[in-house]
């Protein structure tokens, strides 16, 4: 089979690049990496039998938006042409987000740079090359900077004084960046160096400002998020794979609260209003919410032959069975399947694993489809003892990071996007 780059397949369908990626979102084309994993590649069969049919007339329409932040694989996102599965191996939170809202040109560094290096997995600490143009490795140190206003934060605890003491931690959240948001005199402006420092301001106000159930064992967002949501000392595996979840959930293009979000930018919203639109749209049960339902899910797997039950009376009911299946990953999801795969190694023989093993299991069995990142999330939870609604809150803490990337890109655009609707009511009079 011939493959042929994207100008390419563009020039020959008449369309933009952005309009291909979005084919290869809703499976018209299908895509694979060059070699170096720098370019896309597209069947030529595939791009001429569409250049002769034309567009698709049977799918819904839908929006495109030229965007630089991130392109979705087969199987994976890759943060500015970088894989995001390498990233979650070698790289903390913190030089994830500065890469994707700086742009610069030098890839992310070695996540251990900044700390020790852990007997989990071992950690290749060659240099990093920089790639056309790049001027070194930036490394941002964990945690480094990241701290809000002793003022800000104290508004936003004192803000949640009178919540019931087991409300979820999403609901929190938005509260901590409404006050966030009030207490920051310079959250109006909009260029991209002010939008990141209120990125680390906001990100850290998110984590400290929940309830502390334990001691931070170190400065890095994945260390004083472990101490909001679990009572236990985590071990250094068992942070590797928390640091892990919060780079794979980074960003992830265009999804349902990424795009609220980029809308809420292009009017020039502020920072904070922008991530407290895509929280707004994170906790829905079909996006960030999904990750709620896979710990209820698991919450009802005390024993592993409880699985087929659990499974089976959501089967019964006709309900999404959450945490498996995934909109653009048809054939699996590899942010799911290497996120279990750290954690079955930083808690081997846990009894938990045997009851996710179970429900995995179960699921072949019944030939439904395979897991997500958001089971994966549920399991990480689970395995370390976290409160309810954990999942939601490390999905939020990291894709912020993404939700600001895009509102870099949308700030920068000046002009407000408007989508129109196809009118089916009564005819106008």
């Amino acid at each position: 089979m011939e493959w042929i780059d994207a100008v390419t397949a563009s020039e020959r369908l008449g369309v933009k690049p952005a309009t291909l990626y979005a084919y290869v979102s809703r499976g018209v084309l299908q895509r694979r990496h060059s070699e170096d994993g720098r370019r896309s590649l597209f069947s030529a069969e595939e791009v001429e039998r569409l250049a002769r049919r034309g567009r698709p007339r049977n799918q819904p329409p839908e929006l495109v938006i030229e965007s630089a932040v991130t392109a979705l694989g087969v199987d994976r996102p890759y943060y500015r042409g970088v894989d995001a599965l390498e990233l979650a191996r070698t790289a903390t939170f913190e030089t994830v987000a500065h890469w994707l809202w700086t742009a610069d040109a030098s890839r992310p560094a070695d996540r251990h740079a900044d700390g020790p290096r852990t007997a989990a997995r071992p950690v290749d600490a060659r240099p990093v090359d920089p790639g056309p143009g790049g001027s070194g490795v930036r490394r941002e140190a964990a945690g480094s900077g990241w701290r809000c206003e002793p003022g800000a934060l104290r508004a936003a605890v004192a803000a949640q004084r009178g919540l019931p003491e087991d409300l979820l931690p999403l609901d929190r959240l938005q509260v901590i960046t409404t006050v966030l948001g009030a207490s920051d005199s310079l959250r109006h402006q909009l260029d991209p160096a002010s939008v990141a420092d209120a990125g680390r301001r906001l990100i850290a106000g998110l984590v400290d400002g929940l309830p502390q159930l334990g001691d931070p064992q170190g400065e890095s967002i994945a260390e004083r998020l472990w101490s909001r949501l679990s009572p236990r000392p985590v071990t250094p595996a068992l942070l590797d794979t928390l640091q892990a979840a919060l780079v794979l959930l980074a960003d992830h293009e265009l999804a349902a609260s990424t795009l609220a979000a980029r809308v809420a930018a292009s009017a020039k919203a502020d920072p904070y209003a922008v991530v407290l639109t895509g929280l707004g749209v994170l906790g829905g049960p079909l996006h960030g919410g999904a990750s709620y339902g896979a710990e209820r899910l698991l919450a009802e797997v005390a024993e592993p032959h409880q699985a087929a039950r659990a499974i089976g009376e959501r089967v019964r009911r006709g309900e999404r069975i959450p945490g498996f299946g995934h909109s653009v990953y048809k054939n699996g999801d590899a942010r799911g399947a290497l996120l279990l795969d750290l954690l079955k190694h930083a808690a081997p023989g846990h009894e938990r694993i045997a009851a996710v093993a179970a429900v995995l299991e179960e699921m072949r069995r019944r030939r439904l489809p395979e897991h997500n990142i958001d089971f994966a999330l549920a399991t990480l939870t689970a395995v370390s003892g976290m409160v309810n609604g954990a999942s939601e809150a490390i999905f939020a803490v990291a894709r912020a990071a993404g939700w600001l990337a895009h509102a870099i890109e949308e700030y920068g655009r000046g002009s407000l996007l408007r989508l129109r609707a196809s009118y089916t009511g009564p005819p106008v009079k």
